[in-house]
C-alpha cells in the first residue's frame, strides 16, 4: 500500500507539472507558430502551408520597423548602458566607502522605488521632464527608466561588489596604483558577471516599455515598438493577429539573443557573484 501511494503521488505530482507548463507553453507554441500561418487564430494550430507573408507585410510597415529597429535600440540599449555604469559606480563607493546609514539608505531606496512606480509616479515625471525640455527626446525616456531602475540595480551590483576581497584593491595600492586604475583594471573586470546581469535585465525592462514612452514622446518617428503594435489594427479597431504575431516573434528575439550571449559568455558566473 505505501508504494502505491508513492505511485500515486508521483503520477499526481508529474500530471501537475504538465498541467502547469502548459499554460506557460501553450502561448509560446503559439508565438512560434502563428507567423507562418496564412490565417492565424488565437488557437494553436500548426500550418498546413508555411508562408513568411506576414514577415513581408511587416517589413512594408515603415513605421514599426523604425520603431523596432532604431527606436528601441536607442532607449532600451542607452538606458542599459546608463543603468549598468551608474550602478556600478554607486555600488562600489557604498560597498568600500563608510558612511553612516549606508545600508539604511539602500532599503530606503529599494522601499522607494517598489512604492512610487508607474501611472502613480507618471505626472510628477512628466512635469520634471517637461521643464528640463526633454519632451518629445530619446534622452528624456532614458532618463526616466535609468532613474527608475538605479535604485534595484545598486542594490543587486552591492552584492557583487561586497563579495570581492578587499585584498585585491590593498595589493594594488602598495604597488602604487591609483583610485580610477584599481577601480578600472582590479574592480571592474572582477563584477563584470553582475554588470552583465544588471544590463540584460535593465534592457529587458525598458525593451518591453509602454507607459514612460507612450506619455513622454508625441512623434511618431520616435515611438518604440511597444508603442507601434497599434500600427497592425484596423482602423476599426480591430486586430490583424496574423500581423501582430509576426511582430511579437521579431520583438522578442533581441532580448532573447541578448541573453543568450551573456548566458554563453559568462556560464554560471552569469547568476552568481564573484566565484572563486
Amino acid at each position: 500500500m505505501r508504494l502505491v501511494r508513492y505511485v500515486l503521488a508521483r503520477i499526481g505530482f508529474y500530471v501537475l507539472v504538465a498541467v502547469v507548463g502548459s499554460f506557460f507553453a501553450l502561448p509560446l507554441l503559439w508565438l512560434f507558430t502563428a507567423p507562418f500561418h496564412p490565417q492565424a487564430t488565437l488557437s494553436v494550430q500548426l500550418p498546413a502551408q508555411p508562408t513568411l507573408a506576414n514577415f513581408a507585410a511587416v517589413f512594408r510597415n515603415t513605421f514599426a520597423v523604425r520603431a523596432l529597429l532604431q527606436n528601441s535600440v536607442i532607449q532600451a540599449g542607452g538606458a542599459m548602458v546608463a543603468t549598468t555604469l551608474v550602478a556600478s559606480l554607486a555600488a562600489y563607493a557604498l560597498a568600500r566607502v563608510r558612511l553612516p546609514g549606508r545600508d539604511v539608505l539602500v532599503y530606503v531606496l529599494i522601499l522607494f522605488s517598489s512604492v512610487v512606480t508607474g501611472t502613480a509616479a507618471m505626472v510628477p515625471i512628466f512635469l520634471l521632464i517637461y521643464n528640463l525640455g526633454l519632451i518629445d527626446s530619446h534622452l528624456g525616456v532614458i532618463m526616466v527608466f535609468t532613474g527608475g531602475l538605479l535604485p534595484t540595480a545598486i542594490f543587486i551590483m552591492r552584492d557583487f561588489v561586497a563579495g570581492l576581497p578587499r585584498s585585491l584593491e590593498e595589493s594594488a595600492m602598495v604597488a602604487g596604483a591609483g583610485s580610477w586604475q584599481i577601480l578600472r583594471q582590479i574592480v571592474l573586470p572582477q563584477v563584470r558577471p553582475g554588470m552583465m546581469v544588471v544590463a540584460v535585465w535593465a534592457f529587458v525592462n525598458v525593451w518591453g516599455g509602454f507607459l514612460i514612452p507612450f506619455i513622454l514622446l508625441r512623434s511618431p518617428d520616435k515611438m518604440p515598438a511597444s508603442a507601434a503594435t497599434y500600427s497592425f489594427y484596423t482602423e476599426a479597431g480591430t486586430p490583424v493577429i496574423t500581423l501582430i504575431a509576426a511582430y511579437a516573434l521579431l520583438y522578442v528575439i533581441p532580448a532573447l539573443a541578448l541573453y543568450l550571449f551573456v548566458n554563453w559568455r559568462y556560464g554560471f558566473k552569469f547568476f552568481g557573484g564573484i566565484k572563486s
